[in-house]
């Protein structure tokens, strides 16, 4: 349930914990002036806990990077390319291979 504020003619300030189905409260209960609801700017958020980390919610320049980073490692590094490597030619004078035995 949430807690309204409330602001009566003679300027008295108070609370009052209701459920959104309820009627406002119309008056005062300090001098039984007409009161008003006042609008409010809420609460602010704030976790608590161990299950929130402050890497959570990382500022605009450590994403650039870190999205720049990510970028770099999936494109191909320098020298790196799909072309196949080039083929070994064969020699067929080489002195390193055996003779043939006539057996």
């Amino acid at each position: 349930m949430p807690t309204y504020e409330y602001r009566c003619a003679n300027g008295h300030l108070f609370e009052a914990f209701q459920r959104m189905t309820e009627d406002p409260i119309d008056k005062c209960p300090e001098c039984g002036a007409a009161a008003e609801r006042l609008l409010s700017t809420g609460t602010g958020l704030l976790f608590k806990g161990s299950g929130f980390y402050i890497t959570d919610y990382r500022g605009e320049s450590y994403k650039k990077a870190a999205a720049a980073e990510s970028a770099s490692e999936s494109a191909p590094k320098s020298g790196e390319s799909d072309a196949k490597p080039p083929k070994e030619k064969s020699d067929s004078g080489s002195s390193d291979k055996k003779p043939a035995s006539d057996s």
